[in-house]
């Protein structure tokens, strides 16, 4: 769980750099390469996303590290079921707006199914979507980091050791 934790992550971060940097840049052909980075991360978090849900249903639930109170328990559940529903929400609407701008999804040159047709007010209206679950997920994010730097440095209860990658030997 601990190097899919990091590899979506970097996936997230990843293109969410490749899109805001495509604002920035001058070039039709450096604008659609950052586009296409941004989209094949995108498909990747959904591939990382798939192969969590699998691990998770198969090793159950992880235990909680300490004695963490019922606020506690219920705010971590909480959060991670947004980061969860989120983690596939965007990835499913990004695809679904490339259909819907006629522009068919790919990863590594393949075809990916198509979700919708194309359609300018449902892609309008997907983009919406997109980016506000886009915000809403950066949000979570930095409130999820805040809650582990709060275990590591206040609680001092182990919990972000857990989450980080364990020193070879």
């Amino acid at each position: 769980m601990v190097v899919l934790h990091w590899l979506t992550l970097f996936c997230v971060v990843s293109g969410v750099v490749l899109i805001l940097l495509r604002d920035e840049v001058a070039g039709r052909v450096m604008r659609q390469w950052l586009l296409d980075g941004h989209r094949h991360f995108g498909v990747l978090v959904l591939l990382l996303f798939v192969a969590r849900v699998a691990l998770r249903t198969r090793s159950g639930k992880l235990p909680a590290a300490g004695n963490p109170s019922r606020f506690t328990r219920i705010a971590a559940a909480l959060v991670h079921a947004a980061l969860y529903v989120l983690l596939l929400a965007l990835p499913l609407l990004g695809w679904a707006l490339n259909d819907a701008l006629g522009k068919p999804a790919h990863l590594l040159g393949v075809a990916l199914p198509t979700l919708v047709g194309a359609d300018e007010d449902l892609a309008d209206a997907l983009l919406a979507w997109h980016q506000d679950a886009a915000w809403l997920l950066l949000g979570l994010v930095l409130l999820h980091a805040a809650a582990a730097l709060w275990h590591h440095f206040v609680l001092r209860d182990g919990v972000l050791r857990t989450m980080l990658p364990k020193p070879r030997r």
